[in-house]
């Protein structure tokens, strides 16, 4: 790592305070090791700002003195983009609180480094919901879910990240301050800069906070379904929004392998429904009364189970059983170490491309490694797939270790050629970048460029990510 200047230390400790950086070799090594172990990295001064004023005053120094930084929030990220490599790390994580709550205006304006369970728990002590959820909102913060417009399991009916952001406050490249914490709805005033930022992985500034939609509570009705294909699976998707319309909160694709990969690696794991038959949908409808949203969902699947489209189907009885379902789907992705190696993807297909996607997909992977076993899951309802090619069961060495590279590009090309992308809700980081440049039209690339040269023309904020420059 490239020493920093000693006039940027002192000032930018000055403006920090005592409880605003440190450079302890182990808290260090935290913020540069990703959670999944890969892509370590290596940074030499941690800041943790406690304010937008000392957030912006950082910014400033950084720019003076042309020292990079990069923005960090929970350390969740999968595509090595808030991992230092050299540069210095922001973490928001002091920046936690709730600024404000309207009920009447269903807004939440919260810091950026709170985790997302704050935003959910405000939201719900004040009678609202905020619809956000995935397996890591204990530790994602709502800056890092806006730099990343994450996606979770809600996508069906409330949007992504970015559809639930009403205003931003953020420090730009330079150190000012753009104030744009509006509660508006409709605000037709010119470019919506906020839009700018979300997706952007802080790479055109740094976020500090913002405010969220809130909706009105919702009473659930959880499912779980065996299905015997994928086309069947899709066609329960189409089935149920016929019965339940936009009421359809998620719709969740489960292989059995899945299942059985769970149970090894997470004690007292129980399989809600055994079957033989290779997949599992986990469904859930939401309405304004319980007895509303168990009855259409019930009716849902009656039809469903008279027309072949499902094997058997379980509405859950409780919470509690509602609970168990969805801990089976949310321990998938870190039960995947139960398998040794995992080529890991995150794409997307139409969800009428999705039966296709998989078989094609599949099929091309045997081609190389013929034992792979396939975990494919994740949200048909938005068609985003995360598919992981996993080590062979019993395998004596490691064979997806010698073709991941191969793997990754089968994949990809599948997901192209169904018309899809290979970047859904992970974002794009290091990891993907180049991969992209070479996928998307080149007037969005050169665009892209443009802006991330207008809005940082010294190069400071996250270099390296997103895109090259």
């Amino acid at each position: 790592m490239t020493a920093l200047p000693a006039a940027f230390l002192d000032s930018a400790k000055s403006v920090l305070g005592p409880k605003g950086w440190s450079e302890d070799a182990e808290k260090l090594n935290e913020v540069a090791s990703p959670w999944r172990g890969i892509w370590p990295g290596e940074t030499p001064f941690l800041a943790m700002p406690g304010s937008t004023e000392e957030a912006a005053s950082l910014v400033k120094l950084c720019a003076e003195h042309r020292v990079a930084l990069v923005p960090q929030g929970g350390n969740t990220g999968l595509v090595d983009g808030g991992t230092p490599h050299g540069e210095i790390t922001v973490s928001m994580r002091r920046m936690n609180k709730v600024r404000a709550l309207d009920t009447l205006n269903n807004s939440l304006t919260i810091e950026a480094g709170a985790p997302l369970v704050n935003a959910q728990t405000a939201a719900d002590e004040a009678n609202r919901l905020f619809p956000l959820s995935l397996g890591s909102e204990g530790q994602a913060t709502i800056g890092g879910l806006i730099s990343t417009n994450a996606g979770g399991v809600a996508v069906l009916r409330y949007g992504m990240m970015r559809d639930l952001i009403l205003g931003l406050e953020v420090v730009l490249p330079s150190g000012e301050i753009w104030d744009g914490l509006s509660g508006l709805r409709k605000n037709n005033t010119g470019y919506d800069l906020k839009h700018l930022f979300a997706g952007a992985e802080g790479t055109l500034g740094l976020i500090t906070a913002a405010t969220l939609k809130l909706f009105p509570k919702v009473a659930k009705a959880t499912a779980w379904v065996i299905c015997e294909t994928p086309q069947n699976v899709v066609d329960l998707l189409a089935l149920t929004r016929d019965h339940a319309g936009d009421t359809v909160t998620s719709f969740e694709i489960i292989p059995a392998n899945a299942i059985e990969m769970v149970q090894k690696d997470v004690p007292d794991t129980r399989d809600p429904a055994p079957s033989p038959l290779p997949w599992r949908v986990l469904i859930e409808v939401s309405m304004a009364r319980e007895d509303q949203a168990r009855e259409t969902l019930m009716s849902a699947l009656s039809d469903a189970l008279e027309k072949g489209l499902a094997d058997n189907a379980i509405i859950a009885e409780s919470g509690q059983q509602a609970e168990s379902f969805w801990h089976i789907r949310e321990t998938i992705p870190l039960s995947k170490r139960a398998y040794g190696t995992a080529v890991n993807h995150d794409v997307a297909v139409p969800v009428s491309a999705i039966p296709d996607f998989l078989a094609a997909t599949k099929a091309e992977i045997q081609k190389v490694v013929s034992e792979a076993d396939i975990v494919a899951f994740g949200h048909v309802g938005d068609g985003n797939l995360h598919y992981s090619a996993c080590e062979p069961k019993g395998a004596a060495d490691s064979k997806l270790s010698n073709h991941a590279g191969e793997i990754t590009r089968i994949v990809h090309e599948q997901a192209m050629r169904f018309g899809g992308s290979i970047s859904a809700e992970h974002g794009v980081g290091r990891l993907k970048r180049d991969e992209l440049a070479g996928i998307r039209p080149k007037a969005a690339t050169d665009t892209m460029r443009a802006i991330k040269t207008a809005l940082d023309p010294l190069g400071i904020m996250n270099p390296g990510r997103v895109v090259s420059v």
